[in-house]
């Protein structure tokens, strides 16, 4: 789509992607702390503003939850790390009552595998990074909504290679942060790739839901 166009009929659109892409290269400079935590949080933020002015509908209203608990989530792990969890937790939760009511009529082996692979691997391999063992618990219970949300969406009957493929790059994102406080606390791959992993994750879940959203009240 043309710039102009994009402007001009999804401007919550475009405003989420300068912000999400502008954070990744400011992150370390030298804003103030506030401000800078405003503008990690509005990547996302402006992603729940898109969603309500694209659909009208409790299912666009849900999804636009999920992103206002991912940017409230954003804001508050930079504050104290168990509140930002629990946002995103709550906004875990909220995704997995979507997907489930959308859920996928008809399953292939592969997809049910996929899905089981997603909600007990994620949490396990979550629960075996941090290298403080005292700490590995709650990574472990926090990473269960997330791997629950990740076969939730793979399963469902929004697109997979969007929502599907969104959640996955989400739950890849926290695996490195968890990764960053144990095996890999001494590489710079966690830095380079959390930030664009997680915003353009959630950027692909909800465009991919509002997007079948509206192609489902085109056809109804």
């Amino acid at each position: 789509m043309p710039k102009r166009a994009l402007a001009e009929k999804r401007p919550w659109l475009l405003a989420s992607l300068l912000a999400g892409i502008s954070y990744y290269f400011v992150r370390d400079g030298q804003i103030p702390g506030l401000y800078l935590m405003a503008w990690k949080g509005a990547g996302v933020a402006l992603l729940a503003l898109y969603a309500l002015a694209r659909h009208k509908g409790a299912d666009s209203r849900q999804i636009a939850a999920v992103m206002a608990f991912g940017a409230l989530g954003d804001v508050l792990i930079e504050l104290v790390l168990e509140w930002g969890a629990v946002a995103f937790l709550i906004g875990h939760l909220i995704a997995i009552h979507l997907y489930w009511r959308h859920r996928r009529a008809r399953l292939s082996p592969s997809q049910k595998l996929a899905g089981i692979a997603f909600a007990v691997l994620i949490p396990a391999i979550s629960f075996m990074l941090p290298s403080d063992r005292a700490a590995a618990p709650g990574v472990a219970f926090y990473a269960l909504g997330l791997g629950v949300m990740t076969a939730a969406a793979w399963t469902s009957s929004f697109p997979r290679y969007r929502v599907g493929l969104g959640a996955v790059m989400f739950a890849v994102s926290d695996l490195l942060i968890f990764a960053r406080i144990g095996p890999m606390a001494q590489s710079a791959l966690p830095d380079l790739l959390i930030w664009p992993l997680y915003y353009f994750g959630q950027f692909l879940i909800c465009t991919g839901v509002v997007g079948e959203l509206r192609r489902r009240s085109a056809t109804a």
